[in-house]
């Protein structure tokens, strides 16, 4: 049986933008439940109702139901367990070929002290740069955060990060002061297709003032840039000191690759 919460839930909340006109009913079903999880509403690991109360609510068959909630576990917004019914799936890192850093659980896990220093945090427009990176039409509206991640006294990184709002508009009300950003939205927004670049830079007179480090030093840079189904969601920009710093990538005999940023052992960093 579905939840109390689940029921009410699709009684009552922020409607879901129109379906595209001509749209058939399966696919209005997958839009209202794609924003529901894409709003935070229904967070991962929420049950969902099950079919028969989806049936009922959409007026529809269970033919219907079951190629809408096809299509969303094929997008990886929902896990479906037989008997068990369907969940909202838990963003995960795995799916990275580049492993998505969480610098507050690698602390915890290695038994370091980890803070997060929130610089800034603004909305402002894009630019026509922005605009090409992304997909989004220039003069659209994000949250801008820039972030400092320090673990036991030293300064691992500093990260500048975009949030497309309108596709998480709950990131809106958010100050993350008790939880870094990057960390809030893989708790929270499941995604479908990432982008990874690496490349390195010297520091300007900022970036070696936010990072710790000499004017003109070798830095790491990672960019960052997820979608869910062809929506734009987030861009990080990370900065790394150029010392202490290593990609480590490991290989199967089938062709399966991880790769992961490793700390090293120099200017104290482990």
């Amino acid at each position: 049986m579905a939840s109390a919460a689940a029921k009410s839930s699709l009684k009552k909340t922020t409607p879901a933008p129109p379906a595209p006109r001509g749209a058939s009913l399966n696919q209005t079903i997958r839009n209202d439940i794609e924003h529901k999880i894409m709003s935070g509403e229904w967070p991962p690991g929420f049950r969902l109702p099950v079919e028969h109360d989806l049936m009922a609510h959409y007026g529809c068959s269970r033919m219907t139901v079951n190629k809408a909630l096809g299509a969303l576990s094929a997008q990886g917004l929902i896990i479906r367990r037989r008997r068990a019914g369907s969940v909202v799936a838990a963003p995960s890192a795995d799916r990275a070929v580049l492993q998505i850093v969480d610098f507050a659980a690698e602390a915890q896990r290695s038994g370091k002290l980890y803070r997060h220093d929130m610089m800034e945090r603004r909305m402002e427009e894009i630019d026509a740069a922005t605009a090409r990176r992304t997909g989004l039409k220039p003069g659209t509206r994000v949250l801008y955060a820039a972030t400092r991640h320090v673990v036991d006294g030293v300064i691992e990184a500093y990260e500048e990060r975009i949030v497309n709002l309108a596709a998480v508009p709950q990131a809106r009300r958010e100050s993350f002061a008790d939880m870094p950003i990057g960390t809030w939205l893989l708790q929270r927004v499941p995604w479908s297709d990432a982008e990874h670049i690496i490349g390195a830079i010297n520091a300007d007179a900022r970036l070696a003032r936010r990072l710790g480090v000499e004017r003109h030093a070798a830095c790491l840079m990672l960019e960052r840039r997820t979608w869910q189904n062809t929506v734009f969601l987030t861009e990080a920009r990370l900065y790394y000191p150029g010392t202490g710093h290593r990609l480590v990538g490991r290989f199967s005999p089938t062709g399966n690759a991880a790769f992961g940023l490793a700390g090293g052992t120099e200017n104290g960093r482990s």
